[in-house]
């Protein structure tokens, strides 16, 4: 899955994906989003049980869009751009595997929209955040008006957003938005730890679980509860059900297929 702007690495059940522009930020150029495009595609019928993504370098999970690449673009050429970043943030948010954004530096835009689009956040104590777009005169176009008030509600996205506000880590944990603040230093160790901990579950369980929490969040109780059922009947038949049962039985770690 490796290219010239996507690096992907596997520690056992967990896979990383680092966007790789370190010296531009990590910005969503057109090459980097088709790159990240692809990779996250293979992904998605992979047997990764966790996925971790990354920038490269301290400076910045992702700065956002390719703001030197966009001004020398003709309106349609920036929608166009706009919505294959809107594609980049679909693909992270439609894989079925849980997905965990390790925020290593600034995320800014784009950047952040990406982040948003993940399950979990976890971030370096160092990082800023925000979704800046009004600053420069648009809005944000890849799902942060839609997925930053459904995380920390609707009064204070707003404040966000009508600001193009930069809030450091601490404050993105109090509001909700990262799920845990880190030292810089122990930042990897802390994420990985995360993701081995989902990782060690039934991986049919846990992504059955995630499709019903995504797919019943916006639903009625009734039918919430009803999605919840038929994400049961998923792990109902499965032999890692078998094998819960049977560790849980002989007091021993179960070894999970995803069978």
């Amino acid at each position: 899955m490796n290219n010239e702007w996507v690096q992907v690495r596997q520690e056992d059940d967990v896979v990383v994906v680092t966007l790789h522009r370190e010296e531009a930020a990590n910005a969503l150029s057109q090459d980097l989003c088709d790159a990240l495009l692809q990779v996250l595609e293979e992904l998605a019928s992979s047997q990764a049980r966790v996925v971790v993504l990354t920038g490269s370098g301290q400076k910045a999970f992702c700065a956002g869009a390719d703001l030197k690449e966009r001004k020398g673009m003709d309106i349609q050429q920036v929608r166009a751009a706009v919505k294959r970043i809107g594609r980049v943030t679909q693909a992270v948010a439609q894989l079925p595997m849980p997905t965990i954004a390790m925020l290593n530096g600034v995320a800014f835009g784009g950047g952040l929209e990406i982040a948003l689009a993940a399950d979990l956040r976890v971030a370096a104590e160092h990082v800023q955040m925000g979704l800046t777009e009004t600053g420069l005169a648009i809005v944000p176009g890849a799902g942060g008006t839609q997925r930053l008030p459904r995380l920390i509600g609707l009064a204070k996205a707003k404040e966000l957003i009508f600001t193009a506000r930069r809030i450091d880590a601490q404050e993105a944990y109090r509001l909700g938005l990262v799920n845990q603040v880190v030292k810089v230093n122990e930042l990897w160790t802390q994420t990985l730890q995360l993701a081995k901990e989902i990782a060690k579950n039934g991986p049919i369980a846990v992504q059955s679980a995630k499709w019903a929490i995504e797919e019943g969040i916006d639903k009625s109780l009734a039918e919430g509860l009803h999605l919840e059922w038929q994400a049961y009947e998923r792990v109902l038949g499965s032999q890692d059900r078998l094998e819960g049962l049977a560790a849980f039985a002989e007091k021993r770690p179960p070894q999970y297929t995803g069978q």
